[in-house]
């Protein structure tokens, strides 16, 4: 196998661009940084990576990630560490790089599973809370997620990464307004709980029986009262402290944990 070693080259550049939303979406295409992500896509949806890098430097290392590649029948380009920093726009690149398809789906699919909770980003706009907010609804088992429009695009490099490799473990689906994502929720029969500083049921009190879906709002300014007057209920953590309120990812992964919580202690 030949040894990639100008990072001028095209098809070097042409990785490089995909750290831009407009080369993303021109090529369909998006990267996948370092092993923990590189290991989920070729673990549970091999057939979305087109071409996966490897620092030869560093390729012992990798070398399992390698062989599921090649067990795949996935292209493996090895490259020396001048390439692999050209690759990616991280400081420090961890030595395998992976180029893959989307893995998003329609919403009427991420919303096709019965029972349990999904979570409905509105207008997040932080890649690292978008991403968090994903690696925390796998954890605590939800069906879905769903990013409204004006959220941030799914495939950022900051995004992928913060999602740990959960960006291949569940459905999510891109695109709709905040209503309209509401209105199928509950056309799938999903309460809709609107998690909000306003809210004045407090967590412990919802009742979070049945399907029922999360909406999350804008770090910034949360959720329109228009919007909230949408869902079903508008809950709020309590603060038993000094703090003013919780960052978005926390406040979701709390209210996610309390579904799974709950949906336990009903079994």
């Amino acid at each position: 196998m030949s040894v990639l070693t100008n990072p001028r080259s095209e098809r070097v550049k042409a990785v490089r661009a995909l750290g831009r939303r407009a080369a993303r979406q021109r090529s369909g295409r998006f990267v996948a940084d370092g092993p923990q992500s590189v290991r989920e896509a070729l673990r549970f949806a091999p057939h979305t990576v087109l071409d996966l890098y490897v620092d030869g430097s560093v390729a012992d290392r990798h070398r399992d990630l390698v062989e599921l590649a090649r067990t795949a029948q996935l292209h493996v380009h090895e490259c020396d560490p001048a390439v692999m920093s050209a690759l990616v726009d991280t400081q420090h690149p961890q030595g395998i790089v992976a180029v893959c398809r989307p893995v998003d789906v329609p919403v009427a699919e991420a919303l096709a599973a019965d029972g349990g909770f999904v979570v409905v980003l509105a207008q997040v706009r932080d890649p690292g809370n978008a991403g968090t907010v994903i690696r925390s609804a796998d954890a605590a088992g939800a069906r879905a997620v769903l990013l409204s429009d004006a959220s941030v695009d799914l495939y950022n490099p900051k995004v992928v990464r913060s999602t740990a490799g959960s960006l291949w473990h569940l459905p999510i689906a891109l695109g709709g307004a905040v209503d309209e994502l509401i209105a199928a929720c509950h056309a799938r029969g999903r309460r809709v709980f609107a998690a909000d500083g306003a809210g004045t049921t407090l967590l412990h009190d919802a009742d979070l029986t049945g399907p029922h879906a999360w909406l999350m709002g804008n770090e910034a300014w949360g959720l329109d009262a228009e919007t909230r007057e949408l869902t079903d209920d508008v809950v709020r953590v309590p603060i038993h402290g000094h703090a003013e309120s919780l960052n978005l990812a926390l406040a979701a992964t709390v209210c996610m944990y309390a579904s799974a919580d709950r949906a336990t202690s009903a079994d």
